[in-house]
């Protein structure tokens, strides 16, 4: 009677513990939770062409000037997130921008793929992103930002700065400059490898 009395309360034991895994245990399918949550732009423009202007001099009352284009977005795809809270626009297939400065001289950003944030008039550049100068300058990196309210190129990325009027290339790895359209002034963090020389430059410090 006792060996009976005790299979049964190890039969009811296993049961309960049986219930009590089953109802612990995660039912829950895991397809969608984690994902991201697709997000669709409100709508996509071909052949984008986008203008930034200034005024040349302030408005009176009532008056009426000329503006002057400082510069001018081009892209064969954007697409519109502008109606997220946090607004931004996309150009999936590459971007260039043409800026001008006071004397109307152009230089010319390209990318393959940029975004536009709106709220802070911040633009992200990547892939194959070229700067180039109006005076032949140029700066190449995997990434780069430029902040447009304040002229500002900045990146913690590889990039390659051409010189040729004093004949150098500056390879580095982190650098910012205010973009004054010529390139004149960049501040890199960190440099490394060659630096080429013009020959004038090396005459003069041999014969030093």
């Amino acid at each position: 009677m006792n060996k009976f009395f005790e299979k049964n309360i190890l039969s009811i034991a296993m049961i309960f513990m049986a219930m009590l895994f089953w109802s612990c245990s995660d039912t829950y399918k895991r397809v969608g939770e984690e994902a991201q949550k697709k997000i669709f732009p409100q709508g996509i423009g071909e052949n984008f062409v986008l203008t930034y202007t200034e005024l040349r001099e302030n408005l009176d009352s009532e008056d009426v000037k000329s503006s002057k284009v400082i510069s001018v977005l081009t892209s064969p795809i954007s697409e519109d997130f502008t109606n997220l809270k946090f607004p931004y626009r996309t150009f999936p297939n590459g971007l260039v921008l043409d800026i001008y400065d006071a004397e109307n001289r152009k230089s010319v950003i390209s990318a393959d793929y940029g975004i536009i944030y709106s709220a802070t008039n911040l633009i992200d550049l990547q892939g194959n992103v070229v700067v180039d100068g109006y005076d032949g300058k140029k700066l190449e990196a995997p990434q780069l930002f430029y902040d447009q309210t304040n002229e500002w190129i900045f990146t913690q990325e590889k990039f390659k700065y051409t010189n040729p009027e004093e004949g150098t290339i500056m390879d580095g790895e982190g650098m910012d400059l205010k973009y004054d359209k010529s390139l004149s002034y960049v501040s890199a963090h960190k440099t490394y490898g060659l630096m080429l020389i013009k020959d004038e430059d090396l005459k003069e410090e041999t014969n030093e």
